[in-house]
């Protein structure tokens, strides 16, 4: 239940909408946005393969 102290908090301004509407981005937004999307996509990335390998350790581990 939210509170009212829960609704005066600012909230986290998305950085990035999927299928927000781009025509109304400059450039130099265009390509900011690009880049803040590849680093996120390296981010999970890299967290899928830190799983896969937990995985692979465990797989391992309950063969023998």
């Amino acid at each position: 239940m939210a509170t009212f102290d829960d609704e005066e908090k600012p909230r986290k301004k998305i950085a990035h909408e999927l299928g927000e509407d781009l025509a109304k981005l400059s450039l130099d937004e265009l390509a900011a946005r690009v880049a803040l999307l590849r680093a996120e996509i390296e981010r999970i990335a890299a967290a899928a393969g830190a799983k896969r390998s937990s995985a692979e350790v465990a797989a391992s581990f309950f063969k023998r």
